[in-house]
């Protein structure tokens, strides 16, 4: 599906202009999401990247899915896209940080944090990850701009996912849509030989 240009590095595995896509919807503080992640890395990037059975024939994009009801998930998903916006080809590692550490912006451990502690912890997290002079460029992409309800630098990119997200009444996390369609009968548990029967019964280039 559609991916603005400024976005790309959100298309994790596969060549940008292979004709079949997965769009994976996830939430940097959802448990099952957090799954859904690892078998992107360890199952699908082997499968659609260079040597992999579907190299050249499948993408993967990873849409962010914030789930309002957990109140850091705005945060979380703004930082990953500060990293995007600073360190582009360190985005998906940073994502995996997250994921990793996902439970430090659990709701009761963020409870008695302000926005700004959260944001900072964050930052700290992406120093991990990315290269020490883009640090400094995330911290400034998460400062609160003049105007008091202007949001931060990548609050468009932001409501870019959203928008997204909405118009393709995507409601939770992980969603998965193949060639723009939901495919309900992915799951977060699913393993290497779901996975690779799935692809075997979908891919037809």
């Amino acid at each position: 599906m559609a991916l603005q240009p400024s976005l790309r590095p959100l298309n994790v595995a596969g060549k940008i202009d292979a004709p079949h896509t997965l769009d994976i919807f996830l939430d940097y503080v959802c448990p099952f999401s957090a799954k859904m992640a690892l078998a992107i890395e360890n199952i699908l990037k082997p499968l659609v990247e260079q040597g992999g059975q579907y190299e050249g024939k499948v993408k993967v994009i990873f849409r962010l899915q914030v789930q309002p009801w957990h109140s850091a998930s705005t945060l979380t998903h703004e930082a990953a896209l500060a990293v995007l916006r600073a360190s582009p080809e360190n985005f998906w590692t940073y994502s995996l940080a997250l994921f990793k550490n996902q439970s430090d912006y659990f709701d009761i451990p963020t409870a008695n944090l302000t926005p700004l502690q959260i944001r900072e912890k964050l930052v700290a997290l992406a120093a991990q990850v990315i290269p020490a002079d883009a640090v400094q460029d995330v911290r400034e992409l998460l400062k609160l701009k003049g105007s008091a309800n202007g949001g931060v630098a990548v609050t468009d990119d932001l409501k870019y996912n959203i928008k997204f997200a909405r118009q393709n009444s995507i409601h939770v996390s992980p969603t998965v849509l193949w060639d723009g369609l939901v495919a309900g009968e992915i799951s977060s548990s699913w393993g290497e030989e779901e996975w690779k029967k799935f692809l075997k019964t979908k891919v037809i280039v």
